[in-house]
């Protein structure tokens, strides 16, 4: 392949990653929000409302800000970037997962990319089993997370494709292994 075959390839690779992480957080939005919305035809007491006050708080902060903003998106986005400048047939083909960290990444990124998701999908199986009005309050809080982490994605892998400084870490084998001073 010609160098520009192989610049073209990698970009083409990197907007594949992203975009597929997009679409799976945007479809999980999609899929929960008329959920969370159904709380609201169910009647509620003060208790509820205590309790999703302090969920959407404690997720906007833990999921959102914590989960998402400092650590998931810039890591997708400077993954995306080193596809983009490492493009491999591999990883383009296969390029949602490695922007999340499950191919060509440490050890410890894999563990914890595989253990995040297995406990997701335990924690949706679970709150399936909740009844109305609290299926919905969980479920409002995890749309309000998984909106703020496309947000982020989005203005994260903005930042790869345009701002040379953007250095969060790739946790990608012998990769420089700097914290991100984004993610901070």
């Amino acid at each position: 392949m010609t160098g520009e075959g192989r610049r073209m390839s990698g970009k083409l690779g990197a907007a594949w990653g992203v975009a597929g992480v997009a679409a799976l957080l945007g479809y999980a939005v999609f899929r929960l929000a008329p959920l969370s919305l159904e709380a609201l035809a169910s009647p509620w007491q003060w208790y509820h409302g205590v309790f999703a006050a302090v969920w959407i708080l404690f997720m906007a902060h833990a999921e959102g800000y914590r989960g998402f903003q400092k650590a998931f998106s810039p890591r997708v986005a400077a993954r995306a970037r080193y596809l983009a400048r490492h493009p491999r047939a591999d990883h383009l083909l296969l390029a949602p997962l490695f922007c999340m960290g499950f191919i060509h990444a440490t050890s410890r990124r894999r563990i914890v990319a595989t253990s995040i998701t297995g406990g997701v999908i335990t924690l949706v199986l679970l709150v399936r089993l909740l009844p109305q009005p609290w299926r919905g309050i969980v479920d409002a809080g995890v749309v309000l997370g998984l909106t703020w982490g496309l947000v982020a994605l989005l203005v994260f892998s903005w930042r790869a494709a345009t701002d040379p400084g953007f250095a969060p870490a790739t946790d990608v084998p012998g990769d420089d292994p700097r914290p991100s001073p984004q993610a901070k």
